[in-house]
């Protein structure tokens, strides 16, 4: 029993999702549609983006760059800025997840070992942020993105460019709240960290495959490529890989298809959530994802109306707000509390003010666009 707790607890978002999905099949019992229901190639993509990104975390390349970059630093507000923009430049490319998974928990090693714990607090509210923001420019940036930009067939130059002021005027926002971190001269330790030889053939390997999935993305190669490879490529050379795979979100994204595709085959939701969806797109997706997370938010919304660009505003800018309004924010609060002298309750009190100022700001931009 404490096992299935425990289970619940930590994959709240799958369980619920599972268990929504499951009672919709009382409400349309399975049938030959329900096929229909699964993008499969959302799926093969998020699969491969994935073992790609777990490959490389397994060869620590992102806190290698890490490490280089910080080496120049010279007060907590540079180190402060570097820790954040990591976040918000490679969650566009690595997922908002990985990025957090990452420098998270780089930044409270640096910071508790230069005595700097006051700082740390608002500079992992700061990366949580950047990470969720800096994700929405491109397809790769976070699950939702990869999902609304297979169905939505939207060229990739109209994509960027829908998403491009919200990343702009966030990259600003970042530069000011940075000023709010209290500065002082900081001497970094001497980097005792010890990585294991980089394997070049490995990183290669892993670059070329990246590549592949980027090519895929874009739609010049089909899905099953990446997916072949990723798959062929990794049982070859780090079979680890597959242990460190997120299949509960490949798992997660079935249930919802299948929520999804039954409930948008009742009338009265289907008429409901259409019209709703359809006179306010951005202003649901955001209020759907304070109360759901932006990634069930992105799937259940598509499936009732036609316009994608207002809804990957929306769950783009809905992924700030409550705390489960990304699950990525749920990382580096897990990630924060369980660092020595963490403190949860302020770091909730800092968490809201930051995201509900970024929220109203990026919300006021949606208006004048």
């Amino acid at each position: 029993m404490i096992v299935i707790l425990n289970f619940i607890k930590r994959e709240s978002v799958l369980f619920i999702s599972l268990l929504l999905a499951v009672i919709s099949c009382f409400l349309i019992p399975p049938d030959a549609e329900y096929i229909s229901y699964i993008d499969i190639r959302t799926l093969s993509l998020l699969f491969s983006l994935m073992a790609v990104m777990a490959g490389m975390q397994g060869l620590f390349v992102f806190k290698r760059i890490g490490r280089a970059l910080l080496r120049k630093t010279k007060n907590v507000t540079e180190l402060s800025a570097v820790l954040v923009f990591l976040c918000f430049f490679t969650s566009m490319f690595i997922t908002n997840d990985v990025a957090l998974i990452t420098f998270v928990p780089f930044a409270v090693d640096l910071f508790q070992t230069c005595g700097k714990r006051k700082q740390l607090l608002t500079v992992v509210v700061l990366q949580t942020i950047a990470a969720n923001l800096g994700s929405m420019l491109t397809p790769p940036g976070n699950p939702q993105n990869l999902y609304l930009y297979s169905v939505s067939g939207i060229p990739i130059t109209e994509f960027t460019a829908v998403m491009l002021p919200f990343s702009a005027l966030s990259f600003v926002l970042l530069c000011v709240s940075l000023r709010f971190i209290k500065n002082d001269p900081v001497d970094l330790p001497e980097d005792r960290a010890v990585y294991p030889a980089l394997n070049k053939k490995r990183l290669i390997t892993y670059l070329i495959l990246f590549a592949v999935c980027l090519l895929s993305v874009l739609h010049v190669i089909p899905h099953y490529v990446p997916l072949i490879a990723a798959v062929v490529l990794i049982a070859v050379f780090d079979r680890r890989v597959f242990g460190r795979i997120d299949y509960g979100l490949l798992l997660t994204f079935v249930a919802l298809f299948v929520l999804v595709g039954n409930l948008a085959r009742i009338p009265a939701v289907y008429g409901f959530v259409s019209a709703v969806t359809a006179e306010h797109p951005f202003a649901v997706s955001v209020g759907v994802s304070q109360i759901i997370s932006n990634v069930p938010a992105a799937l259940l919304l598509s499936g009732f109306t036609g316009e994608y660009s207002e809804i990957l505003k929306g769950v783009n800018v809905g992924g700030l707000g409550t705390l489960i309004a990304s699950m990525a924010s749920l990382i580096s609060y897990k990630l924060y509390s369980q660092s020595e002298g963490s403190r949860s309750g302020k770091y909730m009190l800092v968490f809201t003010l930051f995201n509900t100022v970024f929220l109203a700001a990026l919300c006021l931009l949606n208006v004048f666009l």
